[in-house]
């Protein structure tokens, strides 16, 4: 063999080396967070998954829970955050994913905010401005469900697609009239307008939202106790939170952690933790969450979803799209 085909031979296998090393040590797991501010956020932050997991996490950044769902039906995502509306389309349209954690009881943290000057002051005066909203998303859902119970007919509106950080720039350059989002959006575009109603309103008048974690079945299937790990160590952050959720000040590290991966700021994260609920273990198992009662939300909002034409036919059945096995198996773990 000549001196040039060792060399080939030699780099040949250098770069095969540094491809399988690659591989050793690519992700197990690729997880789809959003920027809503949650007590899990800390976990997040400090390795605590990683470290209950025994996985290598990729952790990405979505803007909206459509675009979640988008990638978990792909296969690019295996783990992630949504929202009850995104979620309940993606079951309603057969995506293989089941919900493994009700993350949020949806309250004031997710609001309609018109922007001053905009001429709006009543329900009626929504009609024929612009309003901007992430399309398939709880606020998209509930932006709907408070149109409805105003009387307002949602044609009468001119509704736009638009997510988070492009609602913000929107809503600062004066292009829209108002906006239904969450944080850190949500506090930006309160900057120069006002609150009209929070999804804590929209759930007094019969629309409830909630966020979870879902997982693809073929992952939960093959592994169980990655997912158990996960919830394990979600519901761990919850009741941390649940007990000590006083001592989360704007200038404490937990509220530092949530607003480096949020982008909230630091001294508003304290209010919007208290603007929604954070269901511990405990509260996972019961029949008002993954023992029932999201299955029966998810039939509720695939309803009205299929009424307002965001989905063509609704399951007679969904309840394989929520499952206990995960939480059990958490309650299990020392």
């Amino acid at each position: 063999m000549s001196f040039l085909s060792r060399r080939a031979l030699l780099a040949a296998t250098a770069v095969l080396g540094l491809f399988t090393a690659s591989l050793a040590h690519a992700a197990d797991v690729t997880i789809a967070y959003q920027t809503g501010a949650d007590p899990a956020k800390v976990a997040q932050a400090d390795g605590s998954y990683e470290k209950a997991t025994k996985a290598s996490i990729d952790w990405r950044k979505f803007d909206s829970g459509a675009d979640v769902i988008a990638a978990i039906a792909s296969g690019a995502v295996q783990i992630g955050y949504v929202g009850s509306s995104p979620l309940a389309a993606a079951a309603s349209r057969e995506v293989p994913i089941e919900t493994i954690y009700v993350a949020a009881l949806l309250g004031d943290a997710e609001a309609l905010v018109v922007r001053n000057g905009a001429g709006i002051a009543k329900p009626e005066d929504f009609k024929g401005k612009k309003i901007a909203v992430p399309f398939v998303s709880t606020t998209h859902y509930s932006l709907l469900a408070a149109l409805k119970h105003w009387g307002v007919d949602p044609k009468s509106v001119e509704i736009l697609n638009l997510r988070p950080p492009e609602i913000a720039a929107a809503f600062a350059r004066g292009d829209i009239d108002a906006a239904y989002v969450w944080d850190p959006a949500l506090g930006k575009i309160k900057e120069s307008g006002k609150v009209f109603a929070s999804s804590a309103d929209v759930a007094k008048w019969g629309a409830p939202t909630f966020d979870a974690w879902i997982v693809r079945k073929d992952f939960a299937e093959k592994h169980p106790e990655i997912v158990a790990q996960f919830v394990k160590v979600t519901a761990d952050a919850y009741a941390d939170y649940a007990k000590n959720g006083a001592t989360w000040t704007a200038a404490s590290p937990q509220v530092a952690a949530i607003a480096k991966l949020t982008g909230a700021k630091p001294e508003e994260i304290p209010e919007l933790l208290k603007g929604n609920q954070f269901p511990v273990l405990k509260d996972q198992l019961s029949e008002a969450l993954l023992g029932g009662g999201s299955v029966e939300a998810l039939v509720r909002t695939a309803g009205f979803l299929k009424e307002q034409g965001r989905i063509d036919a609704v399951l007679k059945d969904y309840g394989p799209y929520v499952s206990r096995t995960p939480a059990e198996q958490a309650a299990k773990i020392n």
